[in-house]
């Protein structure tokens, strides 16, 4: 009977004309690619993270109120699901580097229209452009770096790539706190419309063309005018969750993310107001400790998953089992994630003065480390089963996650108000560990789950 012991197939991808695939760039040019899209990865972090501090002053100049212009946040989140599985989808079809230049025009235009909003329907509408022109990032991102590096080293590049894009979700906050405490909401918009336009201009002068050779679906078009356009259907890419592999790890890694947003959505309300924090700026700093754990965490995870999966395969004598990445999880889903979140909450509600808010500024360091050992290698493992897709997974992954957090995070602030912040952090802390569980199925039952749904799994000879 198989088990998790049972491999997919044995290593015939060491041959030479495997590895020529992954030598097309040399170990410089390699690193170059990854701070380009890591750079570009960062834009959309900013675009969300930078948006939260600056609604008082954006309610106040567009004589609305805050819970409306929080609608916006909202209408982002489904803005960059739309956008990640559109440019996603069309990567596959057009390759990386002409979906990058694509999408960058939608968020220069939508970051002025932001800037120059005089009413809220405007604010939504050029909202929505800005969200929907930079949400690429991160599904491209993840492709280009299945594209340039083999199997056994894709855990790192990953790692750092993630590691590079989830600081700028802690920094972001403080940027745009101070942005609203000091400079104006609207130039924060123009400067984010700025790089966007330096990133295009980067792309196009320096990047080049990731995908594998053929493996575009333009290449395969035998009469195409001089510009090509064909449709490709952007739903297509959430099929692929089908797999319950797929599904499950899409799942387990929305609950232990879960615990991300309930730690820092309400910090204004729970740190902020538990230490008598109200300076926007101040508030802003407090989200750092758990972008450095992001910053730290996400590369020491993608090594570690990469050393888990050398490791394994060789014990099974060169076969490989692409489960045995997702066991780089058990130390940040079983320990880091919830024992962060619970002490936290028990922290804020009990424990005050400076040593409450220095212990409850590790919790956020922690919980940021945590979180990215087991997203990180989950990233890494979609990206090697489905590999011939991997940004449309991604994407689909993303947004599908996207939705579940966007629900769950409305549900933050009621939560603590009726049950008090120590009881909401504990049950984000036993929905990580449910999301744990989840892995450890996948892990043990990853050849039955694969088999029962067939989404096209990648082999070593193309992986």
């Amino acid at each position: 009977m198989a088990s998790e012991e049972s491999p997919l197939l044995t290593s015939t991808c060491d041959g030479p004309a495997h590895k020529s695939i992954y030598d097309r760039f040399t170990p410089d040019q390699k690193r170059w690619i990854v701070f380009v899209v890591s750079f570009a990865g960062l834009l959309p972090m900013f675009v969300q993270a930078t948006f939260v501090p600056s609604i008082p002053q954006i309610a106040k100049d567009l004589h609305s109120t805050h819970a409306v212009v929080s609608l916006s946040i909202s209408l982002s989140i489904f803005a960059g699901a739309v956008g990640a599985l559109v440019w996603a989808a069309y990567s596959s079809f057009y390759g990386r580097r002409f979906m990058y230049l694509c999408g960058m025009p939608f968020l220069c235009i939508g970051s002025c229209g932001v800037a120059m909003s005089t009413s809220l329907r405007n604010l939504l509408f050029w909202r929505f452009v800005q969200s929907f022109g930079c949400s690429g990032g991160m599904s491209l991102g993840a492709g280009v770096i299945g594209d340039i590096y083999k199997l056994e080293e894709r855990g790192t590049g990953i790692g750092i790539f993630f590691g590079a894009t989830l600081f700028g979700f802690a920094v972001a906050p403080f940027i745009g706190g101070a942005a609203a405490q000091y400079w104006s909401w609207r130039n924060l918009h123009y400067s984010l419309a700025t790089w966007g336009l330096f990133e295009m201009l980067l792309i196009y002068l320096s990047f080049p063309e990731t995908s594998h050779p053929g493996s575009m679906g333009i290449e395969k078009v035998t009469h195409r005018r001089r510009f090509h356009f064909a449709w490709v259907n952007p739903l297509s890419s959430l099929w692929l969750l089908r797999s319950p592999n797929l599904f499950t790890t899409m799942l387990a890694s929305s609950l232990v993310l879960v615990s991300d947003y309930v730690l820092l959505v309400p910090l204004a309300y729970t740190i902020g107001a538990r230490y008598g924090i109200t300076n926007e700026a101040v508030i802003g700093a407090c989200f750092l400790p758990n972008g450095l754990g992001n910053f730290i965490g996400a590369p020491v995870a993608g090594r570690l998953s990469d050393i888990v999966v050398r490791k394994w395969r060789v014990r099974r004598k060169g076969m490989w089992y692409p489960e045995d990445r997702l066991r780089a999880t058990w130390i940040g889903g079983l320990f880091m994630v919830p024992l962060s979140i619970a002490a936290s909450g028990l922290l804020t509600t009990y424990v005050g003065g400076p040593i409450g808010l220095s212990l409850n500024l590790l919790c956020l360091y922690i919980n940021g480390m945590g979180v990215d050992f087991v997203l990180n290698p989950i990233g890494s493992y979609n990206v090697d089963v489905v590999h011939s897709r991997s940004a449309e997974i991604t994407a689909a992954y993303a947004a599908t996650r996207s939705l579940i957090l966007s629900a769950a995070t409305a549900l933050v602030i009621p939560s603590i108000e009726h049950i008090g912040v120590a009881w909401t952090n504990i049950i984000a802390a036993v929905l990580a560990l449910i999301g744990q569980g989840l892995i450890f199925l996948t892990i043990r039952y990853g050849d039955h789950m694969r088999a029962s749904v067939d989404v096209e799994f990648s082999t070593v000879e193309n992986n």
